[in-house]
């Protein structure tokens, strides 16, 4: 039975979420308080005490729910609403001009048109979702067509509006903008990781993007991010707002909404505006409390930016003006390799230490043997070093003049400097690899994917043992670990008979782990989480989709022939095979529950279709959910077999193949009348 709540006790809780609401509006966003600390503290524990008392009370809304949830297990993928496109870079005025020029040829009757220009705010970009003025959902870029669901995230950021201010409310909102970590906040976070002995972030960017995929948002709420608003999106009506007709009324809309937008942006009419602001914030943005690397510049007529639309990844009425990465010169001391999970070789240059964006830089990417032999390498060359996107350090240069004499060129080893097996290239790859299964660098790496938190999650097994069970040869695969006891682990370092206890009972634990975590922990090349979860729904089992061949992988939808070669490639390996066998016998988790068959009653039902651009309305998820209601099948890959093919704005190679095979073609509009006609009776 649903709590009864005293009506003065509802109004008092009301008016309270309406001060506070106000109060964090002018601290987080106006950066004008206009209540004491004190007082917003009284009123806080007020709402507080009455919602502990009555839980009727409590909404979403209600500042009590930004302190954090429960931890999340994982991240759930979800498909963006509308993509978020990446922006094309330039990284000078002439390369804006060039810009300028292309936008212009789209639109020959219109010969120049005035931008905004906004600073590139250097963090991670969010896609907020408000549903009759209530944030629903909170979701990171991703590759642009999905993203991660990270909404308890999202509501501890105090800038982000809970509720939007404005009644009535838009049915639905769609509100793009960056996160980030402030200067002050950075230092501090870095401060206390240093005191804890833990690695400190490499930057607030960094920073920003390990915090929004933290699984506790209680971790997420202590380290307060901050949110700059810069793009709305009324998919569904306006409710009581205006439409914008421009990106400057945008911004102005946004503040209105209760979102926080950067103050430093400028309508430009000209060029030479544009170029004035760029160079002005080159000098300029050192003294602001947070990071920019460039400055966002967008066509500021709305109409103007639907007509252009967009490539086939990038918007046509907007782009990015970088600033250049800092450089200083160093020593290459020498170089180093590392071996991956994959056997992939990767050329580390050990530096001299020196200073670059704020940070110590001793090592740095050499990315592999191309490159290496592009920049002519020598041990103890002069080189300029930058970091690629202000995260990775790079050499960019070599100063030959000053290379010493008789200095040894650089060169990849012929052979593992883990195992000694050759070293081999493929002749379709850049990167050169070891291909000794038996590697300590391959199967330390594969037993550090296994046990991490997205696989088989096995509590406490981090890297420091995994280093351990390999030197004491305890274990020379994933599957050992499941022959491990307890008196194999209590002669390891700082080993105790609790300890090895808990962490047998880890591994034990993870044989029940999903069917989908188990194919993402074996480590497959290009099998990320997502497409682990994609291919599990449809090969339910492990010896399905060993049995599967490529066309048949690639048919799943999400899935491309890359992937499909490889999942393919990797089950037909006998070394895998066995350690398949080796799990299934160990008790770990090999099959998930069948699909749900259609009826053959649906309408749609053995029916195929396959996705193609951008629909005008609909998600690719909503979509595919539509035409499975009906019965009918979404595949990733245009076939013999395929029904339909849904053609959207941009579509791409698929088109291209369903015209060649004569395969019906549907939009948007014909596929929603066609699964409306089927379904009538």
């Amino acid at each position: 039975m649903a709590e009864t709540v005293p009506e003065n006790l509802r109004q008092r809780a009301k008016e309270l979420r309406s001060q506070l609401q106000k109060a964090s509006y002018a601290y987080h966003v106006l950066d004008a308080p206009d209540l004491p600390d004190e007082v917003y503290d009284r009123l806080y524990r007020e709402l507080q005490d009455l919602e502990e008392q009555h839980p009727a009370l409590v909404t979403p809304d209600s500042p009590t729910q930004r302190v954090g949830e429960q931890p999340a297990s994982q991240f759930t993928a979800l498909e963006h609403n509308i993509p978020l496109y990446s922006l094309e870079n330039a990284f000078d005025i002439d390369e804006y001009r060039q810009w300028e020029t292309r936008w212009q040829r789209q639109t020959p009757d219109i010969e120049s048109a005035p931008v905004v220009a906004e600073l590139k705010i250097d963090g991670n970009a969010l896609a907020l979702t408000y549903e009759n003025g209530l944030l629903t959902r909170g979701v990171t870029r991703g590759d642009g067509i999905s993203g991660e669901d990270i909404t308890p995230n999202v509501r501890t950021i105090r800038s982000i509006p809970l509720r939007l201010q404005i009644e009535p409310p838009p049915p639905r909102v769609e509100v793009r903008g960056e996160a980030f970590i402030p200067n002050d906040v950075f230092k501090r976070i870095n401060a206390e990781r240093q005191a804890k002995e833990e690695a400190p972030f490499a930057n607030p960017r960094n920073a920003a993007a390990g915090t929004l995929r933290q699984l506790d948002s209680k971790v997420v709420a202590q380290r307060r991010l901050d949110f700059f608003a810069y793009t709305l999106l009324l998919p569904e009506g306006t409710g009581g707002l205006s439409s914008p007709q421009t990106q400057e009324d945008s911004l102005k809309t946004l503040q209105t909404l209760g979102f926080k937008v950067n103050p430093n942006c400028q309508l430009c009419p000209k060029t030479e505006d544009v170029a004035q602001f760029y160079n002005y914030w080159d000098q300029a943005r050192t003294q602001l409390p947070y990071l920019t690397d460039g400055v966002v510049v967008k066509l500021n007529d709305l109409a103007l930016q639907e007509r252009l639309g967009f490539t086939q990844k990038f918007p046509r009425w907007a782009i990015a003006l970088k600033y250049p990465a800092e450089e200083a010169p160093t020593i290459l001391r020498d170089m180093t390799v590392q071996i991956g999970r994959t056997g992939a070789v990767t050329p580390v240059a050990e530096l001299a230490p020196v200073q670059l964006a704020g940070t110590t830089v001793s090592r740095a990417t050499l990315h592999n043997a191309d490159r290496i032999a592009e920049l002519n390498l020598h041990k103890g060359d002069t080189v300029i070093v930058r970091k690629a996107g202000e995260i990775i350090p790079e050499i960019v240069r070599v100063l030959t003049d000053l290379r010493p004499q008789g200095a040894e060129p650089c060169q990849l080893p012929t052979h593992c400097p883990e195992c000694g097996a050759a070293l081999v290239r493929p002749a379709d790859e850049a990167v050169t690899r070891c291909i000794n299964p038996t590697c300590p660098a391959i199967v330390r790496g594969d037993l550090i994917h296994w046990t991490s938190r997205q696989a088989l999650d096995i509590g406490g097994l981090g890297e420091k043992w995994v280093q351990q069970l390999l030197a004491q040869r305890l274990v020379s695969s994933v599957a050992d670990l499941y022959d491990l006891t307890v008196e194999d682990l209590l002669p390891l370092e700082r080993m105790g008979q609790q300890l090895a206890q808990k962490l047998i009972d880890a591994i034990q634990a993870s044989k029940s782990q999903p069917w989908s975590r188990v194919l993402f922990g074996l480590g497959i090349r290009h099998v990320g989480v997502v497409n682990a979860q994609l291919l599990t729904q449809e090969f339910y089992t492990a010896d399905r989709l060993a049995a599967a061949e490529p066309k048949d992988i690639e048919a799943v939808y999400g899935i491309g022939p890359e992937i499909a070669y490889s999942v393919h490639e990797w089950f037909q390996a006998s070394a895998n095979q066995r350690l398949i066998e080796r799990l299934n016998i160990a008790g770990v988790q090999l099959a998930g529950a069948p699909p749900v068959v259609a009826s053959t009653e649906l309408p749609m039902a053995n029916k195929t279709f396959v996705l193609t651009g951008t629909l005008p309305t609909l998600s690719r998820r909503e979509a595919k959910a539509k035409i499975e209601a009906s019965g009918g099948k979404v595949t990733g890959s245009v076939s013999a077999k395929t029904s339909y093919v849904v053609v959207g704005i941009d579509a791409g190679s698929k088109l291209a193949k369903a015209e060649k095979l004569g395969i019906q073609q549907l939009s948007e509009e014909e596929l929603l009348a066609l699964l409306e006609e089927t379904a009538s009776p």
